[in-house]
C-alpha cells in the first residue's frame, strides 16, 4: 500500500526535516501544497482530509485548527507541536519508553510527538519513577543544552546573521529564567513526578544537538542505587530498542578526551544514554540530535510503527 501524506507547515525546521526524511521513499506519495496557499484553511483542509496521514508542524493553535479540519475517520494525525502531549486522548509519541506506548502509537489515530529537550528527560526519568528506583516526589533538577535549531526560524536567523566577533553569542546562554518553559508539563506527567523539575535549558553555538543531564544523589533514592547499578537497569531497560543505546558503566562512551559532546548524535535518530558517578553521586545524560530523536526522526518513526513497518525505514 501507497500511503498519502501530507506536512502541514512543510516550510518550518520539522517540516523541512521530515520532508528530506520521506523522499524517495517507494511507499509514500507526498502531497505537497502550494507555496502561496499553504496558509489557506481551505486548501489545507483540501490535503488534509485527502492524506492518509498528516503531520503537524505548526505553532500549537495553528495545530489544534488543522486537527478541528479533519472530516473523516481515516486520517491520521501526527503532531510535532506543544498541543497535544500531555492530552489522554493523544498517544504519547516514544515508543521505546514501553510496550503500552508502542502499542497505543500502532493504533491511534492521534499521535503527540515529544518534545526535544522532554525526550531526554523522559528517557532517563520515566524507567526510574515507573519502577520506583526515584521516587515521584524527589526534588528533580535537570540541566540541558541544544543547538540553536531548536528556536525555530527567528533563532536560527539570529545566530546566521550574526557578526562572527560577537562573544556574547559564541557563548552558551541561559533562557527560560523563569523556569516556566514549556516542556514542564509534559515532563512531569509523562515521567509520573508529583512536582516539575527544576529545569535550565541553556542554548549553544552549535546548529543542532543536545545533551539532557539530570543528578541524583544516592542516599536520597529507595534503594541507595549507586551510579553502576543504575547504568546496569538501563542497559536492560532498553537492551532490545534500536534507537536508544546506553554505554556500559565505566565505558569511554560517547566520551572523548573527557568530554561528552552535544553533537555525537546529530544526523541520527538515535538516542544514547551515559551514567557517571560513583556510590554516593549519580549522573544521568542522555543525548540526541534536536531536530532527529527530538523532532522530526521521532515524527517518522512514530509513523512507521502506526503503518506497521519496520520502525527504522527512512532513518538509517
Amino acid at each position: 500500500m501507497v500511503y498519502k501524506v501530507y506536512v502541514d507547515g512543510q516550510e518550518g525546521t520539522t517540516g523541512l526535516e521530515i520532508n528530506e526524511r520521506l523522499q524517495g521513499r517507494s511507499d509514500i506519495e507526498l502531497l505537497k501544497i502550494s507555496a502561496e496557499k499553504r496558509k489557506d484553511i481551505n486548501e489545507r483542509k483540501k490535503f488534509i482530509n485527502e492524506a492518509d496521514i498528516v503531520f503537524l508542524c505548526l505553532p500549537d493553535d495553528a495545530a489544534r485548527e488543522s486537527v478541528s479540519l479533519v472530516e473523516n475517520e481515516n486520517t491520521r494525525i501526527i503532531d510535532a507541536s506543544t498541543a497535544h502531549r500531555t492530552n489522554d486522548a493523544w498517544a504519547y509519541g516514544f515508543p521505546e519508553l514501553s510496550s503500552q506506548h508502542r502499542a497505543r502509537i500502532a493504533a491511534s489515530k492521534r499521535v503527540a510527538v515529544p518534545g526535544c529537550y522532554a525526550t531526554g528527560f523522559t528517557a532517563l526519568m520515566y524507567p526510574l519513577v515507573s519502577t520506583g528506583i526515584v521516587p515521584s516526589d524527589y526534588p528533580v533538577t535537570c540541566h540541558a543544552v541544544s543547538g540553536y535549531s531548536g528556536g525555530g526560524k527567528k533563532r536560527i536567523a539570529e545566530y546566521a546573521e550574526a557578526d562572527p566577533s560577537d562573544e556574547a553569542l559564541k557563548s552558551s546562554r541561559f533562557y527560560a529564567l523563569t523556569l516556566k518553559h514549556k516542556h514542564l508539563p509534559e515532563m512531569k506527567k509523562i515521567t509520573g513526578l508529583s512536582q516539575p523539575p527544576l529545569f535550565t535549558p541553556i542554548i549553544g553555538y552549535n546548529y543542532r544537538g543536545m545533551t539532557v543531564a539530570i543528578p541524583l544523589y544516592s542516599r536520597l533514592l529507595p534503594g541507595k542505587d549507586s551510579a553502576k547499578s543504575v547504568c546496569d537497569f538501563f542497559c536492560s531497560y532498553y537492551k532490545n530498542q534500536h534507537f536508544i543505546k546506553v554505554y556500559p558503566y565505566g565505558s569511554e562512551g560517547g566520551v572523548v578526551n573527557g568530554f561528552l559532546s552535544a553533537t555525537g548524535c546529530n544526523g541520527t535518530n538515535m538516542l544514547e544514554i551515559y551514567i557517571a558517578g560513583n556510590e554516593e553521586h549519580i549522573l544521568l545524560t542522555a543525548r540526541l540530535d534536536n531536530l532527529g530523536k527530538g523532532a522530526s526522526g521521532a515524527a517518522v518513526q512514530c509513523m512507521n510503527i502506526m503503518m506497521g513497518i519496520d520502525e527504522r525505514t527512512g532513518l538509517e
